[in-house]
């Protein structure tokens, strides 16, 4: 296998939560690495491993993100990383199930992401580059975020379902080459 390094200018983590029942919130992650040991030939045979800096979040609201990094929700200071490792890819048609750990404020649990391989080509400095996506919907109440509030008219203030896409480009270094010195003729020409 080979390991592809995370290209940050080309990848993301985002997430959408229901809010007051009737809209969503979008948000994503500015701090993250992927580490991605890609067998193209059996991609089944590829691991994937995600750290996630809690206190990179952001919805477009500082007040917002101020309260989703606190004791409330993720707890930042406490538990500073989201982690995901995941334990298992197998084929479903033209895209692939990875299943895998991921950790939130200590606790673990198992996740099943839909993912599709967007391709590799050629990059212009000489290696490669691929491109991956995955989705999948998670419980926030099972990983402990149970903060919430109730809202007069009934109902939640913050949905429980947490939609998460990621979309990751990842290169290969291209191989050196040795290159041979050049041969330098001594003398002078006639």
């Amino acid at each position: 296998m080979n390991t592809w390094n995370l290209d940050p200018a080309h990848s993301q983590i985002e997430f959408a939560v229901k809010h007051m029942m009737v809209t969503t919130v979008r948000g994503q992650f500015r701090k993250f690495s992927v580490a991605v040991d890609f067998d193209e030939a059996n991609p089944e045979r590829s691991t994937v491993e995600a750290h996630i800096d809690a206190s990179s979040i952001e919805t477009g609201m500082e007040a917002r993100d101020a309260h989703l990094r606190s004791a409330d929700f993720f707890d930042a200071i406490v538990y500073p990383e989201l982690v995901f490792r995941s334990t298992h890819i197998e084929r479903d048609g033209e895209s692939y199930k990875i299943e895998g750990d991921l950790t939130i404020r200590g606790e673990t649990r198992p996740v099943t992401l839909d993912a599709e391989i967007g391709g590799v080509v050629a990059n212009l400095q000489g290696g490669r580059r691929a491109g991956f996506s995955a989705s999948t919907k998670i419980s926030r109440k099972a990983w402990g975020l149970t903060w919430n509030g109730v809202l007069e008219s009934g109902g939640v203030l913050v949905g429980d379902e947490i939609k998460i896409s990621i979309d990751v480009a990842a290169v290969q270094a291209a191989v050196p080459v040795e290159v041979a010195a050049p041969k330098v003729a001594v003398g002078s020409a006639a």
